[in-house]
């Protein structure tokens, strides 16, 4: 063995230094500007950065709180990202890694429907979106990719993948029953063919690969982590007050049947639906948005999900663009007060639809945290993670079908956006650049494309 080698061994097999709270403060700021892709995309940097390149999380740890958070109704890289604030920094931890996961893209989502309903349509944000959508399609191959090769460590397992890929891709049935079916065939398979679903996902692989981390398989669980009624309690008192504060400020201000508060109730049953991430509650919330209440057009919400798309932050936040636009058209408080009515919209829509993930991570992480060992818990969620590489693959199947046809198969082939999705391949599994270079790079290449050819 050569002495690099050596000194990289004898390095990975220290745990890294503690992180200070203003240390990851500043690591979640981070990763709210640069999260895009979506939640495979998302998931993927995350891993990279805490997993595999700071090692402040096990391979093992990360996957086991990743497999609890893809059960909840919300968006699980957020949830993701509070669960492991919460167990380095407590509560205040996960508040703020949740929060800074969310907040730049609330920011840059009230500009962008700022300049969207003002200012119509502006080319060059249309050519910069051109460019990363076939790079986003990219990024979800190579997250299946990557969580596959991890997670898919037996034919029982790469079956699984498969029949949740036919699932979701020829059968459509909803997210939340293939997960359900997921998870109990792996509690079977714990019972009866428990070597079989104690692999989770090769996690002793990753051991070796990436070292040992501040928070490893074998870490005792701090005081903070451990399940107490009293804080089940508590938690629960403060998240009902944090909801009906706001929903009874608006209701006696407004009206309940104002649009502001509309959308706060409507935004709150949408939040308890979302079991799949946003494509699963797009539906929903296009019916409501809509259909219903009236608040966009349908040629809005198609624009609204392409900037949720391209923005950083969960793609769940469509729904601020939903709120500012509605409230902004409908002049809630009058012609000279639009961009107020549409900000404070978005705000309170981002407010109801995030507050019970909070509650489920910090309500439900000690009761997680304490099964990370045993195999009647872990094994359904070996399950879930195969059956979710199947669903991850249908959705990189779905970006490709609407960037490649954007007019259906009926029309045109995009060859220029096939070009830009193959370099964007090649960049990631080839060379493995990084997410964030190549969604720079793809984005001027289709701004480049968008003012030559469009």
């Amino acid at each position: 063995m050569s002495e690099s080698a050596v000194q990289t061994a004898a390095t990975t097999a220290l745990p890294p230094q503690p992180v200070s709270f203003w240390q990851a403060f500043l690591f979640w700021l981070k990763l709210g500007l640069i999260s895009f892709g979506g939640p495979a995309g998302q998931i993927s940097i995350m891993h990279q950065e805490l997993v595999e390149r700071r090692r402040w999380i096990s391979e093992r740890r990360f996957l086991h709180a990743l497999n609890y958070c893809m059960l909840l109704p919300g968006p699980e890289a957020q949830q993701l990202a509070t669960y492991i604030g919460w167990l380095m920094h407590r509560t205040w931890g996960g508040v703020v890694a949740g929060a800074l996961f969310v907040l730049p893209s609330l920011f840059i989502l009230i500009v962008l429907s700022w300049v969207y309903v003002a200012f119509g349509e502006v080319p060059v944000v249309a050519g910069l979106f051109y460019g990363i959508k076939p790079a986003v399609t990219a990024i979800v191959v190579q997250a299946a990719h990557r969580i596959g090769s991890r997670a898919l460590k037996n034919n029982w397992l790469w079956a699984m993948a498969v029949a949740s890929f036919v699932a979701i891709f020829a059968l459509s049935l909803p997210f939340p029953l293939i997960v359900l079916g997921a998870a109990l065939i792996g509690y079977l398979g714990g019972r009866f063919l428990p070597d079989k679903f104690s692999v989770g996902g090769g996690h002793g692989a990753a051991r070796q690969s990436f070292g040992t981390a501040l928070i490893d398989d074998d870490t005792p669980p701090a005081e903070h982590v451990r399940f107490r009624w009293p804080r089940l309690a508590m938690l629960l008192v403060i998240a009902a007050a944090l909801w009906v504060l706001p929903m009874g400020v608006l209701t006696l201000w407004l009206g309940w049947d104002n649009t502001l508060t509309q959308m706060g109730w409507f935004f709150t049953k949408a939040a308890l639906l979302t079991f799949g991430g946003a494509y699963a509650v797009l539906p929903y919330v296009y019916q409501g948005a809509v259909g219903h209440y009236g608040w966009l057009t349908p040629t809005q919400m198609i624009d609204g999900l392409a900037l949720g798309e391209t923005t950083p932050g969960p793609l769940i936040m469509v729904v601020a663009f939903v709120g500012f636009v509605g409230a902004y058209v409908q002049q809630v408080f009058g012609a000279e007060q639009a961009f107020l009515a549409g900000a404070l919209a978005a705000t309170l829509v981002t407010w109801f639809t995030f507050l019970p993930s909070f509650l489920f991570i910090l309500a439900g992480g000690p009761l997680v945290e304490s099964t990370h060992n045993e195999l009647r818990f872990t094994a359904p969620l070996t399950g879930i993670t195969a059956a979710v590489v199947g669903v991850i693959l249908n959705l990189a199947l779905f970006f490709g079908y609407h960037v490649l046809w954007p007019q259906g198969f009926a029309g045109t082939f995009d060859w220029p956006s096939a070009l830009i999705a193959l370099a964007a391949a090649v960049a990631l599994f080839r060379f493995k650049r990084g997410v964030i270079e190549v969604l720079l790079a793809c984005a001027v290449a289709g701004l480049a494309v968008h003012l030559l050819l469009k």
